[in-house]
């Protein structure tokens, strides 16, 4: 567990809260706390009551939904200074995913009523929880042209150029080191695909030396060069 003071520094570093002042964040803390789960446990499952909203201090956690024969559907991964469900704010109901923890994962944890509450005396926080749910509802909206306007080889090419921009790291060539952190399936599950289709694109693609693998399994790409291939 972190004191409050630990968890005011965590959360200070949040796009959401960056412009509070001292005594606008400490009613942000006075509300929340923290939790730290295992790898392969689940902070909730898709159809619990939507109590809780999730800020990631360290780990990993995967977004994902499930249908009804049980095939999934990652929605996300997420890392340290990312928050979940961003619907959680503004909606009544039931949590529409699964967050399943991939490494241990601190988090802190902030009661989704108590918040409520918060926002009605801070106004100018409602605009900026708006912001971020708009730059949400902009990435979501282009997946779903990506998946309508696209075929399955476009899209793998779009999803590895944004993972890079995401999780990457740039060398000064323009050229993105992205760490082996998803299995094809994991990459299959982004964009509705088969686990078998991603292997053979991605062996296509090295064999055009279009993307570069290492050793352990690192990829290195340019997505300029990549997104090439589309347009």
């Amino acid at each position: 567990m972190m004191r409050e003071d630990q968890i005011k520094l965590v959360l200070s570093k949040f796009s959401l809260f960056l412009e509070l002042d001292d005594q606008e964040l400490s009613k942000i803390v006075d509300i929340s706390i923290s939790r730290e789960f295992k790898k392969n446990n689940h902070v909730f499952l898709q159809g619990d009551p939507l109590n809780n909203v999730y800020f990631i201090y360290e780990g990993k956690v995967k977004i994902y939904k499930s249908d009804s024969s049980g095939r999934e559907q990652i929605v996300a991964i997420l890392k340290s200074g990312e928050m979940f469900p961003h619907v959680g704010f503004f909606r009544k109901g039931e949590y529409p995913a699964f967050a399943e923890i991939l490494e241990k994962t601190k988090l802190v944890v902030v009661p989704i009523d108590q918040f409520e509450k918060v926002l009605i005396d801070n106004p100018h926080l409602c605009i900026k929880v708006f912001k971020v749910l708009g730059e949400k509802i902009i990435d979501l909206q282009d997946r779903l042209e990506e998946q309508i306007l696209n075929n399955t080889y476009e899209q793998i090419i779009k999803l590895l150029v944004r993972l890079a921009d995401k999780y990457g790291t740039e060398y000064e060539d323009g050229r993105i080191l992205l760490k082996s952190e998803f299995t094809n399936k994991d990459l299959a599950s982004m964009i509705g695909t088969t686990r078998e289709t991603v292997s053979r694109t991605l062996t296509k693609m090295k064999k055009e030396n279009l993307i570069e693998v290492t050793e352990i399994g690192d990829m290195i790409l340019n997505p300029k060069i990549l997104l090439e291939e589309i347009f």
